[in-house]
């Protein structure tokens, strides 16, 4: 059994968009029934003798820029010693249908490295970026799917950049449904290609796993 990068006694933050959410604030309130809750459920039969206390405050529909928001009250408030930061979908979806308010690659690389360097200087915790992902395999060049596929490495790369620049751990979540969707079909993991079933999100939580060992 690898170590746990959650030590004794600490607090685990996840904010990001509906796939964090995942009804934390409704009927499965207060960890959502994603795989914020899955995750911590792996962690809690693996290390059973750690109290770790844990924060959904993933809010659907939000973009990059809604974090910036809230960014105060739903991180920085909590203090908390481990973040778990997951966005981008809506953010390139915005931008690639031209809705107001839109999040180009541009102005998320840019919102991003605010809150991260927001987060070092009045926390310096230790924190884990999820990448965005999209479960689809249409290259076509002729849909919003093969579109969304075409734009999303944009928003990847502000990603992969941040962690090497603040020194996180990585979940590359697009990387590994892209590689489970040469196995499996698309409706194995997710209805449509943005929110997974519970198999998508045992994906998700099981690369949480790994990248928070060791």
């Amino acid at each position: 059994m690898g170590a746990l990068w959650i030590e004794d006694g600490q607090q685990l933050l996840f904010i990001g968009d509906s796939i964090t959410d995942c009804g934390r604030r409704g009927g499965e309130a207060p960890l959502g029934n994603g795989y914020v809750r899955i995750f911590t459920e792996m962690v809690t039969a693996r290390w059973p003798e750690r109290r770790i206390s844990y924060i959904n405050k993933g809010i659907g529909g939000n973009r990059i820029t809604d974090l910036k928001e809230r960014w105060r009250d739903d991180v920085l408030y909590h203090r908390p010693q481990i973040l778990s930061l997951k966005i981008g979908i809506n953010d390139l979806h915005s931008h690639l249908r031209g809705a107001e308010g839109g999040v180009s690659p541009e102005l998320f690389a840019r919102t991003y490295a605010e809150l991260m360097e927001l987060t070092r200087r009045e926390l310096n915790c230790k924190v884990v970026l999820l990448t965005p992902f999209y479960i689809s395999t249409d290259r076509s060049g002729q849909t919003f799917r093969s579109q969304v596929l075409d734009l999303i490495p944009r928003y990847l790369d502000t990603v992969e950049k941040m962690s090497v620049q603040y020194g996180t751990r990585l979940v590359r979540l697009h990387e590994r449904f892209q590689e489970q969707l040469k196995y499996q079909d698309a409706d194995t993991f997710c209805p449509e290609p943005v929110h997974p079933n519970h198999t998508g999100h045992l994906v998700i939580a099981q690369a949480l796993l790994e990248a928070l060992e060791g």
